[in-house]
């Protein structure tokens, strides 16, 4: 597993909408497996959840992107990846959630 946090500026929908896109352009196989939006009073939270293949691990992994936002203050992000290991019971192999969330810090940073 690995794991992104982040406090971004700049409008929301903006950002919400260069992550979803530099991810899904960033990769053959990603795909956008499903989001989720809240908006209560002048907070906001939105949850995307993208996969791809790792060709370097054999094996699919996700990522899971939160954003939150209150007001006009920064919007937070949270990162995690998942799903990168073959073994049954503890991780030798995280290169495909490491270079998952690499392109995801290309987008932010």
């Amino acid at each position: 597993m690995a794991k992104l946090e982040k406090a971004l500026h700049g409008r929301f929908d903006d950002v919400l909408q260069r992550i979803e896109r530099g991810v899904l352009n960033g990769s053959l196989s990603a795909s956008l497996e499903d989001a989720s939006d809240f908006i209560e009073g002048s907070a906001r939270v939105s949850v995307r959840v993208f996969e791809r293949y790792s060709w370097l691990g054999n094996n699919r992994v996700s990522m899971n992107v939160t954003l939150f936002q209150a007001g006009d203050g920064p919007v937070h992000l949270s990162a995690i990846t998942s799903g990168g290991s073959q073994a049954m019971f503890f991780k030798i192999n995280t290169f495909g959630e490491e270079a998952f969330l690499d392109k995801l810090k290309e987008l932010v940073l």
